[in-house]
């Protein structure tokens, strides 16, 4: 996944403390810090980006976009997935809570910023839940506790805890795992070179994870699903208090725009709050996502709506936030042990943000990419040399708080960043093979390719007839002629 469901839960004033000045001390303490990451946001002009890196920047960013072939055999084999896993779970009769489940695309490859390969996907299980719930605040604003309005009758009700009130999370991420291991027995991948395996379930992650392996042997992993179980709130009853204002937009997205935004629905995800001595509600605590909306915020992400419509002007955005998640991934892979904590959330979240400072198209012209890229890498090197990345829907969570983010690997960080600059980023591209998923979806495609070569070649050779019968016409128009002329000639003599 994108890193969303790592825990990035509490600021570090936020450990079951409650003030009535709690809020305005958070946003002085963000005015205080922003002007260090807006200061770096000058015209782009007066940047000077040295010639070596402006082409490395350059080099990699165009080694970034998902090869057609690799896209194309990933998409069918996921989609296959998801079409008979929603069949199986409307047509179980065992589990009836599940009937009515939705999937909702969410992630990176559906924002279009999925970088190298198409490795990674994250499916969103909507289930069914009433208009009305009862939301309690656990932490800052990202973990709650999700209580029905009134006891029911409906199949819900399996996954309720003794209070027959408090949604169990660990209940409903139990069944899911139940669910698609019954449903892996039956289903049959469209690739016979392949087969899907269930992971074992991961401390405080949210999701049923599934690998793609080649079949007959235990190869490298080919492509990561997470499926996520998901309570959807109803946009009647609007977001939780904590994250009611909506995300910073106005400037950039407008004002209409953020009160569309704050009409959308959001989710829940099974995710435990971390902590010691938690009551029993809390340990079976939910996370808020808006994943969904950060794919629409991405999506038309420019300041004026139509940036990189079809005919329109284009920006570099999407490029630099790629460009970032591939630094992040290079350095994860050359320091796993101390940056194990750092996930390509953390980037997105300062790009987010970054964008909400530096909101207008003209800052993100295609032709200053190196510039914009090398704002936003310092952007991220800001966040971390104060301590304080906000949540970019809850402002008051801190992402690089001690809780989440402990400080020995907040130095390793700040410094890491600082050496990729003086060296000129060598870690833009991570080292590696070629990934296994490229090498078969490369035979996969083989097939297309030959079929496409032979009828390039059956169009060359119907051509070069065509202009061989030409050039034949030709010829006997001129013998005929030159026989005419000389029989002419006899004749006259």
């Amino acid at each position: 996944m994108d890193g969303e469901d790592r825990d990035v839960s509490l600021s570090e004033d936020t450990r079951g403390r409650s003030s009535p000045h709690r809020s305005t001390s958070v946003r002085q303490r963000q005015r205080v810090q922003q002007p260090s990451v807006e200061g770096s946001c000058e015209d782009e002009k007066s940047v000077s980006v040295c010639p070596k890196l402006t082409n490395w920047i350059k080099l990699n960013a165009k080694d970034l976009k998902i090869r057609l072939t690799d896209r194309r055999w990933a998409a069918e084999v996921v989609n296959d997935f998801r079409e008979n896993l929603l069949r199986f779970l409307k047509n179980n009769d065992d589990q009836p809570f599940f009937q009515s489940a939705e999937f909702l695309t969410s992630g990176s490859y559906f924002e279009k910023v999925k970088i190298h390969s198409p490795d990674e996907f994250d499916m969103m299980l909507k289930l069914p839940v009433p208009s009305r719930l009862k939301m309690t605040k656990l932490d800052s604003g990202l973990f709650y506790q999700i209580d029905l309005a009134r006891s029911t009758r409906t199949p819900i009700r399996a996954f309720v805890l003794e209070n027959e009130l408090t949604l169990s999370s660990s209940k409903i991420l139990s069944e899911m795992f139940r669910l698609v291991r019954k449903f892996l027995k039956t289903y049959q991948v469209p690739d016979p070179r392949c087969r899907w395996e269930v992971n074992r379930k991961r401390p405080n992650c949210p999701a049923v994870t599934l690998s793609l392996y080649k079949t007959g042997d235990k190869s490298d992993e080919l492509i990561s699903v997470d499926v996520v179980p998901a309570l959807e709130v109803h946009p009647s009853q609007g977001w939780p208090l904590a994250v009611r204002n909506g995300p910073d937009v106005e400037n950039w997205l407008g004002k209409k725009f953020r009160q569309e935004i704050k009409t959308l629905p959001c989710f829940f995800v099974p995710k435990r709050l971390k902590g010691r001595k938690l009551t029993e509600e809390a340990k079976e605590s939910w996370r808020i996502s808006f994943s969904l909306i950060e794919k629409k915020i991405i999506t038309l992400h420019g300041n004026k709506k139509t940036c990189c419509e079809s005919n329109a002007t284009k920006c570099c955005r999407k490029q630099c936030l790629m460009l970032l998640k591939s630094l992040i991934a290079g350095l994860k892979q050359r320091f796993p042990k101390e940056l194990d904590d750092l996930c390509s959330y953390h980037g997105k979240t300062a790009f987010l943000n970054t964008l909400s400072i530096r909101y207008q198209d003209s800052m993100w012209a295609c032709q200053n990419l190196p510039a914009c890229f090398l704002h936003l890498l310092k952007a991220l090197e800001d966040y971390a040399s104060v301590g304080f990345l906000p949540h970019f829907f809850v402002p008051e969570c801190n992402l690089f708080s001690s809780t989440a983010f402990p400080r020995k690997t907040l130095a390793f960080l700040i410094n890491a960043l600082q050496e990729q600059r003086r060296e000129g980023l060598p870690l833009l591209k991570p080292p590696g093979p070629v990934p296994p998923l490229r090498q078969l979806s490369l035979l996969a495609g083989s097939s297309i390719e030959e079929e496409e070569s032979t009828q390039q070649t059956h169009h060359m050779t119907t051509v070069q007839c065509s202009n061989a019968t030409f050039m034949h016409k030709i010829l006997l128009v001129v013998v005929v002629a030159l026989v005419c002329a000389l029989f002419l000639v006899s004749n006259g003599k």
